[in-house]
């Protein structure tokens, strides 16, 4: 099978009679042909024949890849072509300004009642009103290229598409009498272009089957992620990416009954289809584990007949809701992944280690076969889908499982933080309301991890277990997720009120949520009235929201104070942290600077109190040496070649999303000639600076730091300073000698299983685990915080604390440890370890972040300490 002529002649036995022409074709090793112009899509155009891929596109499928807009040009090609029966729908753009659209597709009977369809679904699903129907259509949606480097994807769309249109594919038109179709062409369109770009540009003429080719060695950061390096397929339940809430917006409007997600994995791989692999999250339903293998059996008929080479129930788990086929589940409906060997290190041809060339083609007809597949078992089991789909929601409204019945969200949390959850919530669809009045119970406490007495308040947010998406509530707020195998790849726990930061219980009972919804309040004080000019304004430090104000303000060149301590003013107390903005420094802004507090607080949500005078009841008054100037930092940030692509991407995308504050990005390859000088911030995300920063380029580091630079440096940079000279920080010793020494007394300790070798390596891992680290609050790093954080540790960290002249502000203790997976190994060494903390150097500071608060954009409670690294500390 080295031949490339293998690349269609497997595919014939099982597509339609037209796709079986169109894929026989893909023989031809054409790269090299000159490109055929594309034709315009319009009103006339629709007059000509429905073009196949290779007809339209002007090359064979599967012999290059094809940048997204003509596969959008394509599809809107076969939509003109199959009036009444397809559409183009847009649902947003990405952040670099492409368009997103998916293809509903229906039969010429269903497709004139679509909006009916759909109001049909949601009525199934409980979230409309009005009597609901299962004789109508499944739905079935397909996402094709979520990782953008995974390109296979959109070039088997291509055909999926071609096939849905051609009235001459019986068995297709047969199965859309009892389905709808929604296709999502490319979900990552920067990403995908990024990869399609780059390979286009730097393939030979004849595409080079060897590994070692150019064109197999994608470079930094690749295709995978979105503009900003994110993920998708691990932002399904955060949806912190504009892609992400822009297609939940249309896929809670559908809400379809199959959802099948389309990737491709490592080369030397074959194909998986479902079941998926242990661990399964405990609310996936003994349906939804049964049509797991119904799904798996269309595929597997499929695949045997052609001798295609498949596994299933291996690596791809159910378990964390984050992706496509674990948070579609946990709405109902039957979630898949689809992985294809190969992703963007295959290329249009790669030779493999066992002698066989795998080609684009054969990629391509792969996934062709399981969409298919997945049309089909939708369409034949659709009455089943439909009414198993109906219960599901029904079940969650009137008999929720789980434990706990109603989650509680106290009314004394932080207002910003506080909202934060709730427009989570609601972009969710899970409906939520407000304690009327006092109840005192007793309930399961977030903070404590233990049941005790719990005193719900007025105006407390309530969610209630009793409502459509109850198991999407459950798994969002689940303290402690069952895992039933360790083998898992993600996350092991991800409950929101740690990952928002918020006092929250958990109540067995189901309580009333019928209370009045609470006024926000912005501005306070004596500056309530228009005409006001207030001695200062206070804005308290507690959550990203304050940040993002203090930002603003200092891009409008509003000088900004901080207290240093705790006072009192006025009645109120304020913490340390605290924000301070007199109008004495501020005489240039004149009667603007009223205006700017006040349209910068409304914007960004802080809730700002005006105060007559700058004396405090209590602590020091607000001109006092302990309230600190808070100069506007230029702030930069590392990336290139030996910076994780993610760990960059989540810093730039907290500056420019969530701050709107600007950072500079800087090279690898030309941070040594950088001036140095203009900089008051250097963030080091994750990554391995061994290469980056020689011994030379370290001193000169060193040197900068001295001479007042802020130097910020997250899991791998701080890993990689450990050690060095001039760093307090230091890892704990190993434990070799130890394991020498038992060793010694048991000579059978080395000797392992090699069957069980993956489980023992899950021993020194810590899987998304929530750890409890102790603070010292009093240090600027930490204001805004209680004594303890709630920390999403990911990988194991094991260094001493910081000697003298250092600040060891974040520790993990004996007893940490609070839910998800960390291996017997991990574990030992996750206590008494340093997180985070300071050193002074000079005239700067070095800022240890072991722990990565920004990670993913969705573990909200961390974010207000980046923002304390990168504008308190120090000052």
């Amino acid at each position: 099978m080295n031949s490339l002529l293998f690349r269609g002649q497997q595919v014939a036995r099982t597509l339609s009679r037209a796709s079986r022409g169109l894929l026989l074709g893909l023989a031809l090793p054409l790269a090299g042909a000159a490109q055929t112009a594309l034709p315009p899509t319009s009103a006339a155009d629709a007059a000509g024949p429905l073009l196949t891929p290779d007809q339209f596109l002007g090359y064979p499928l599967g012999s290059r890849f094809t940048p997204q807009a003509d596969v959008l040009r394509y599809a809107a090609h076969v939509a003109a072509h199959a009036p009444g029966r397809m559409r183009v729908t847009p649902y947003g753009q990405t952040y670099e300004h492409r368009p997103l659209e998916v293809v509903e597709i229906g039969s010429a009977e269903n497709f004139g009642r679509l909006a009916d369809i759909q109001q049909n679904d949601r009525r199934l699903a409980s979230l409309e009103s009005g009597a609901a129907s299962r004789q109508l259509p499944a739905v079935c949606w397909l996402s094709y290229n979520v990782h953008g480097n995974e390109a296979v994807s959109s070039e088997a769309v291509l055909q999926v598409l071609y096939d849905l249109a051609n009235p001459q594919d019986a068995q297709m038109q047969g199965w859309l009498k009892n389905t709808v179709i929604v296709v999502d062409p490319c979900v990552n369109p920067d990403g995908h272009d990024r990869y399609v770009n780059w390979y286009n540009r730097v393939r030979n003429q004849t595409p080079n089957a060897g590994p070692d080719s150019w064109e197999h060695h994608e470079p930094w950061p690749g295709g995978r992620y979105n503009h900003y390096y994110f993920d998708l397929n691990r932002d399904w339940a955060w949806q912190t990416q504009q892609e992400s809430r822009q297609r939940i917006v249309l896929y809670n409007k559908w809400m379809p009954q199959v959802h099948a997600d389309f990737h491709e994995m490592g080369p030397n791989n074959s194909y998986y289809f479902s079941p998926a692999a242990k661990p399964y999250h405990a609310d996936i339903t003994p349906w939804q584990r049964q049509f797991q293998n119904v799904i798996g059996d269309y595929n597997r008929a499929t695949f045997d007949k052609n001798n295609w080479l498949y596994f299933t129930r291996e690596t791809y788990d159910l378990f964390a809701p984050t992706y496509g086929d674990t948070w579609p589940s946990f709405n109902g409906a039957i979630g898949m992944t689809y992985e294809q060997g190969g992703g963007g290190v295959a290329g249009v041809a790669y030779a493999r280690p066992d002698g066989d060339t795998l080609t684009l083609s054969q990629r391509i007809a792969h996934h062709v076969a399981a969409s298919r597949a997945t049309i089909q078992a939708t369409a034949e089991r659709h009455d089943d889908l439909l009414r198993e789909f109906q219960a599901y929601f029904t079940n969650a409204q009137t008999k929720p499982g789980g434990t706990y019945k109603t989650y509680v969200l106290a009314s004394g949390n932080d207002p910003g933080q506080l909202r934060l959850l709730t427009q989570y919530l609601e972009r969710q669809n899970i409906r939520y309301g407000f304690a009327p009045k006092q109840l005192k119970t007793k309930g399961y406490s977030y903070a404590s991890g233990k049941t005790e007495a719990v005193t719900v308040q007025p105006h407390d947010v309530l969610v209630s277990m009793y409502q459509p998406k109850s198991t999407l509530v459950k798994v969002l707020f689940e303290p402690k997720p069952q895992l039933e195998d360790s083998l898992t790849y993600d996350i092991t726990s991800w409950a929101l009120p740690y990952s928002f930061g918020v006092k929250a219980y958990a109540l067995t009972q189901r309580l009333d949520a019928s209370g009045p919804t609470p006024t926000p309040a912005v501005v306070k004080g004596s500056a309530a009235a228009p005409t006001a000019k207030p001695y200062a304004y206070l804005a308290r430090w507690n959550n990203l929201q304050d940040v993002r104000f203090l930002g603003q303000l200092l891009q409008q060149k509003v000088k900004v104070r901080f207290a240093e301590q705790a006072f009192e003013a006025e009645g109120q107390k304020y913490a340390p942290g605290t924000l301070i903005i007199t109008r004495t420094g501020n005489e240039a802004l004149g009667d603007r600077l009223d205006q700017l507090v006040r349209a910068q607080a409304d914007s960004a949500g802080t809730v700002v109190q005006a105060v007559k005078s700058g004396f405090s009841t209590t602590g020091h008054d607000l001109g006092s040496g302990t309230v600190h100037f808070v100069k506007r930092p230029t702030v930069a940030v590392v990336a290139g070649p030996g910076v994780d692509a993610t760990a960059f991407g989540e810093v730039w995308h907290f500056f420019e999303q969530q701050l709107g504050y600007p950072i500079t990005v800087l090279g690898t390859d030309y941070l040594s000639r950088v001036n140095m000088s203009k900089i008051d911030v250097l963030i080091l995300p994750d990554g391995n600076y061994g290469g980056i920063y020689s011994d030379r380029a370290l001193d000169g580091l060193k040197d900068w730091v001295r001479s007042g630079g802020k130097l910020i440096a997250l899991e791998g940079a701080m890993q990689f300073l450990a050690n060095k000279k001039d760093f307090l920080l230091k890892t704990k010793a190993t434990d070799s000698l130890a394991l020498k020494k038992t060793a010694t007394a048991n000579p059978y300790l080395p000797l392992r299983r090699y069957g069980t070798a993956d489980r023992e390596n899950t021993e020194d891992l810590a899987l998304g685990t929530i750890y409890r680290v102790q603070l010292d609050n009093t240090h600027p790093l930490a204001f805004g915080y209680g004594d303890t954080y709630s920390a999403l540790i990911r990988t194991p960290l094991s260094y001493k604390f910081l000697g003298k002249g250092g600040w060891n502000v974040g520790v993990i203790k004996k007893n940490g440890y609070y839910a998800g997976f960390a291996g017997t190994k991990a574990r030992k060494e996750l206590v008494d370890t340093f997180v985070l903390g300071e050193q002074d150097l000079g005239r700067g500071q070095v800022i240890y972040l072991g722990d990565n608060p920004l990670f993913r954009a969705f573990w909200q409670s961390g974010k207000l300490l980046f923002g304390n690294a990168v504008f308190l500390v120090g000052q």
